[in-house]
C-alpha cells in the first residue's frame, strides 16, 4: 500500500493567475477607473463636437427663431418687433391673392423644372455611361453650366431672349422671315417658361453628375449575367440598370425640386417679377416685401408658409427615396 499523500484537488481559486504588474486586480464589482474614463470619454466627445453645435444654432436657431418671431409681431425693417399680434399677418397673408398665386406658381414651377431636369439628366447620364470613350473633356464642358453664378445665366438668357438681336429673334428671323419679333420675356404665359429654361439648363449638370457617379457604381457582374442570359438594349436597363439607380435618380428630383423652390436671382435678373406678376414666384416676393414695401412681418409670414408648403411636397418625395434606398 502505498504512503504517498494525495494532494488535495485544486479549487478555481487556488488557480487564478495574478494580474500582471501595474494592473489593478479586477473584482466583481465595477471599479471607480472604468467609470472615470467613461465619463472622460463622453466630455471630450461632447468638447469635440460643442462648436458644430454652436455653429448650427447661430446659422439655424437663430434666424428661424427671428423669422417666427417676426410673422407674429408687426416688424417694419428698420425697427421690427414692434409688438405682438398674433396672427394678423398669417390672416393677411393667407387672404392675399398675390400670395396664393405665388404660392400656386412656385409649386408649379419647381415641380415643372424638376422633372424636366431629372428626366434631361438621367438621359445624358447614361448617354455618358455607354459612350466613356469620350473622355474626361466632354463630361467636364457638360457640368460648366453647373459653376457658372446664377447672375451670368440670367444675363446670358436675356441676351438669347432679346427680341432685337437675341439667338431667338434671330432664329425666328431666319427661318421665318416677315414674321416680326417676339420677345419671350415680355408674355404674361411665355416668361416663366424662359425663366424655367435657364433654370433647367444652369442645374440639369448636378442630376448629370450624381446619376453618373451611381451608374459608375454598378455591380458589372450583375450585368454581365444579365447579358449571358438573353437581355441587351433596352431591356437591360429597364430591368437591370433604372433599378439599380432609381435611388439616386429619386434623390437628384428631390434635390433638384428644393433648389427650384428657391429660385430668386434669375428672376429678378431675367422679369424682375414680371410682366405683372406672371413670374413672381416666392422667394422673390419675400424679397419685394421686406425690402421694397419694409414689411418683415408680411415676409417672415410668407416665408413660413413657402416653409410649409415644401415640407408637405418634398416628405412623400423624401419616403420614395428612403423605400428605393432600403430595396
Amino acid at each position: 500500500m502505498s504512503t504517498e499523500t494525495l494532494a488535495p484537488a485544486a479549487t478555481p481559486e487556488s488557480t487564478t493567475t495574478p494580474p500582471p504588474p501595474g494592473q489593478p486586480h479586477e473584482t466583481g464589482q465595477p471599479g471607480r477607473r472604468p467609470r472615470a474614463r467613461r465619463l472622460s470619454e463622453r466630455f471630450h466627445h461632447r468638447l469635440f463636437i460643442s462648436p458644430s453645435v454652436l455653429v448650427l444654432l447661430v446659422l439655424a436657431a437663430y434666424p428661424l427663431v427671428f423669422i417666427a418671431s417676426a410673422a407674429f409681431t408687426r416688424s417694419s425693417l428698420g425697427n421690427p418687433f414692434q409688438e405682438f399680434v398674433g396672427t394678423d399677418n398669417f390672416e393677411t397673408a393667407l387672404g392675399s391673392t398675390a400670395v396664393q398665386n405665388s404660392l400656386v406658381l412656385g409649386t408649379g414651377y419647381a415641380f415643372g423644372v424638376a422633372i424636366a431636369s431629372t428626366l434631361l439628366g438621367t438621359v445624358t447620364a447614361v448617354a455618358l455611361w455607354r459612350s466613356l470613350r469620350a473622355g474626361a473633356f466632354v463630361r467636364t464642358v457638360l457640368l460648366l453650366p453647373m459653376i457658372v453664378p446664377p447672375v451670368v445665366v440670367g444675363i446670358l438668357f436675356s441676351f438669347i431672349f432679346s427680341p432685337s438681336g437675341g439667338l431667338l429673334d434671330t432664329l425666328i428671323r431666319r427661318f421665318t422671315p416677315g414674321s416680326g419679333t417676339y420677345a419671350v420675356l415680355s408674355d404674361t404665359t411665355w416668361a416663366i417658361f424662359g425663366v424655367g429654361l435657364a433654370d433647367v439648363w444652369e442645374w440639369t449638370p448636378l442630376v448629370v453628375l450624381l446619376v453618373f457617379t451611381a451608374l459608375l457604381g454598378q455591380d458589372p457582374e450583375i450585368t454581365e449575367a444579365a447579358q449571358l442570359d438573353g437581355a441587351s438594349g433596352f431591356q437591360l436597363f429597364r430591368h437591370i440598370t433604372l433599378p439599380a439607380v432609381a435611388g439616386t435618380i429619386i434623390a437628384a428630383f428631390l434635390i433638384r425640386l428644393i433648389l427650384a423652390f428657391k429660385v430668386f436671382d434669375l428672376v429678378y435678373v431675367m422679369t424682375s417679377g414680371g410682366p405683372g406678376s406672371s413670374t413672381q414666384v416666392p422667394a422673390y416676393l419675400i424679397w419685394r416685401s421686406a425690402l421694397q414695401n419694409f414689411d418683415v412681418g408680411i415676409a417672415a409670414t410668407i416665408t413660413l408658409l413657402l416653409a410649409v408648403v415644401v415640407t408637405v411636397v418634398t416628405i412623400p418625395v423624401f419616403m420614395i427615396t428612403k423605400r428605393l434606398r432600403d430595396d
